[in-house]
């Protein structure tokens, strides 16, 4: 297959990780090591959104420095967005805006690094483009700390959220321990709408009997305030204390969330969080037990000082695959994982269809779970255990703290009229 000549573009969307930009490095590098067939490579700043109004900058004037300091800096440099395209049809003024923006810089590769929404507008671009006769190859790389995405056997976020969260659950737990006299139940709050990934995680901080955490509760598994009542209860009169994980998207038996605002995000997404602080009221009022909770919000995605090496160096190796295989003609595609061996632990990169990815989501399995469904098997341990090993070195400035990179952003000359339409 002939080369195909032209610019490139990458853009990041969703909410970020602890090592979207290792992925975005990986993308950059591979790309600028291959300047005889990808001449320029441009950022789009805030995701997808960046495209449609034609605001790019010039990733190729950035130093090597900022551009490999990368892999030690957290959330998304490149700037994301949470801005859905819909209905390939409904949509379609915003679709021929993003192909006319292709065609005005001549960009023939498209990188997008996200999630599963993600994943589906990179399929739908890649579907438009193939109808026009545009000769573009799109190639998504799989990217978010829920784990939920199906095809590949885990997604890159997902190692260093987990080394965060069994982490603070480590910590926090000491101090229950310390404090159960005074404080005898702590509540701790994951991140998670429709999985359990990140509070089965915490799981692994449990290494005896009786540490934290005592009891886990996944979305997977219907919430019932009675039960948990029972549950908590039960381990305050064995220990004295308890400790409890939540994930945020939690729901009762008949499918609805324990808590949830009314408003909605620009996916449809209703917003969530409160669960933790609304479990603590009732074990207060109903046991009479004083309760605290701990809400970790952004900083269980971002946390890059404690980021696991793994993590980091399987989303690099994605991002360097997207590139690769672009250039020998794939497309419609996305760079996912697939785990070789448990023991010694081989997980690689590898291709899936954008298509197969795209809105799919890929529960917590049963049997990662005891028959209760509030703690881990080894099942889950073996599974989880290896993604995190190993620690991001990070670059320490002289006043002690960590320095990250930020782009100059040398803006790319707009070719075309301001975009008119509904953004």
């Amino acid at each position: 297959m002939s080369k195909l000549a032209g610019n490139a573009v990458v853009a990041q969307s969703g909410g970020p990780t602890a090592v979207i930009n290792s992925s975005a490095c990986g993308v950059i590098e591979e790309a600028l090591q291959n300047k005889d067939v990808i001449g320029n490579l441009y950022g789009a700043n805030n995701g997808i959104l960046g495209i449609v109004q034609e605001d790019l900058f010039d990733l190729g004037a950035e130093s090597y420095d900022t551009i490999a300091n990368l892999r030690c800096t957290p959330s998304a440099a490149i700037g994301s967005c949470r801005y859905k395209l819909g209905d390939l049809e409904k949509d379609r003024e915003k679709y021929d805006r993003l192909l006319h923006v292709f065609e005005a810089h001549n960009i023939r590769y498209f990188f997008y690094i996200g999630g599963n929404d993600s994943m589906d507008t990179a399929d739908k671009v890649n579907r438009l483009a193939q109808q026009k006769g545009y000769d573009l190859r799109v190639l998504g790389i799989a990217k978010t700390i829920d784990n939920d995405l199906v095809a590949t056997d885990h997604c890159p976020g997902y190692g260093s959220v987990a080394k965060f969260m069994a982490t603070c659950v480590m910590e926090a737990g000491r101090d229950t321990e310390a404090m159960y006299t005074f404080d005898p139940v702590t509540i701790m709050e994951a991140m998670g709408r429709n999985t359990g990934w990140i509070a089965a995680s915490a799981g692994l901080a449990r290494r005896h009997e009786g540490e934290a955490p005592n009891l886990i509760y996944v979305p997977e598994i219907p919430f019932s305030e009675e039960q948990f009542l029972n549950d908590v209860r039960d381990v305050h009169r064995r220990l004295g204390r308890c400790f409890v994980v939540v994930s945020e998207g939690v729901k009762n038996a008949k499918g609805e969330y324990i808590t949830a605002q009314a408003s909605v995000d620009a996916f449809g997404h209703r917003q969530l969080g409160g669960v933790a602080d609304y479990l603590r009221q009732l074990v207060t009022r109903e046991l009479g037990l004083k309760a605290r909770y701990n809400q970790l919000g952004t900083c269980q995605r971002n946390a890059i000082h404690f980021a696991s090496r793994t993590d980091s160096d399987e989303a690099y190796r994605c991002g360097q695959e997207a590139v690769r295989r672009a250039l020998s003609g794939a497309t419609g595609m996305v760079a996912i994982l697939t785990r070789k061996s448990d023991d010694p632990y081989e997980c690689v990169p590898d291709l899936a269809p954008l298509a197969t990815v795209a809105n799919g989501v890929k529960y917590l399995p049963r049997d990662f779970l005891d028959t209760a469904g509030t703690n881990i098997t080894d099942a889950m341990r073996a599974y989880a255990g290896p993604l995190l090993l190993g620690e991001v070195p990070i670059r320490v400035g002289s006043d002690g703290l960590p320095v990250f990179s930020r782009f100059a952003r040398k803006p790319v000359a707009r070719k075309l009229s301001p975009f008119v339409g509904k953004t």
